[in-house]
């Protein structure tokens, strides 16, 4: 018997697709989107092979088109029935020092990283307020405690904006609906693959992304993960002064 439905968006590659495996190992049911099809498609055989009881639906979604967000998730809610969580987790890494030249790959993590989660927050939250109940996932970073340099200034600066959104919705306490903010920290994906293998502090996506779902499945309000090392340097990073944080990580 399915625990549950989750929707998870940018499911065909690093975390969104580790978590949509470790999901269906819990045995949820799943949905999952992303841009890139065929990669959902050879998901769902692996998670069917695994787990020939689970149900798992598929739709091509790309995010920054606010008008497919908001007719994919109403297309999940339709073919489930229920969608009991929701995880915002499509982004983009690109970036550059502002100033540089490199406006269009700022600009465009900015969209698909804020506007985009934007978009797909209301989708969500249309859903649960109709259905009085759900849980909202948002997928932040630990670079969002504070102010980041160079290449990640607006990345970080979106993620942010992701865990403000989220906050927001904490602080509203709509009845029936659980708010998770979710702050990886260095967990190998593909959005990061071509960053130095031996990042202090990096984690295989699995370790990272099962510290992710523990969190998750508690209905954690914030979890930076994993817990170690990134709780102690939350603190330090939220509080100490940007030239010590400059040192830290």
């Amino acid at each position: 018997m399915s625990k549950g439905t989750i929707v998870i968006t940018g499911a065909s590659s690093g975390l969104g697709e580790e978590m949509a495996r470790q999901f269906a190992d819990l045995g949820y049911d799943l949905g999952l989107c992303a841009r890139r099809t065929e990669r959902l498609e050879a998901l769902a055989a692996e998670i069917a092979a695994a787990h020939p009881d689970a149900r798992v639906v598929l739709k091509a979604l790309d995010v920054n088109d606010d008008d497919a967000v908001f007719r994919v998730f109403g297309e999940f809610a339709t073919d489930f029935g229920t969608i009991d969580r929701v995880v915002i987790n499509a982004g983009l890494g690109k970036g550059a020092a502002l100033g540089t030249g490199r406006y269009a790959a700022n600009r465009q993590t900015a969209m698909t990283n804020f506007v985009a989660a934007l978009a797909q927050t209301e989708a969500a939250m249309e859903i649960f307020r109709a259905q009085e109940a759900g849980h909202l996932v948002m997928i932040s970073s630990m670079s969002a405690m504070r102010g980041q340099r160079k290449a990640i200034t607006t990345y970080a600066a979106t993620k942010a904006g992701v865990a403000a959104l989220a906050e927001g919705l904490q602080h509203e306490n709509v009845p029936g609906v659980d708010v998770s903010i979710i702050y990886p920290g260095y967990i190998r994906s593909e959005m990061n693959e071509k960053v130095e293998q031996k990042t202090k502090f990096m984690v295989d996506t699995k370790t990272g992304v099962r510290a992710m779902v523990d969190a998750i499945e508690k209905r954690k309000a914030k979890a930076y993960v994993p817990a170690w090392p990134w709780v102690p340097l939350g603190h330090a990073m939220k509080h100490l002064p940007l030239s010590v944080v400059r040192k830290l990580a």
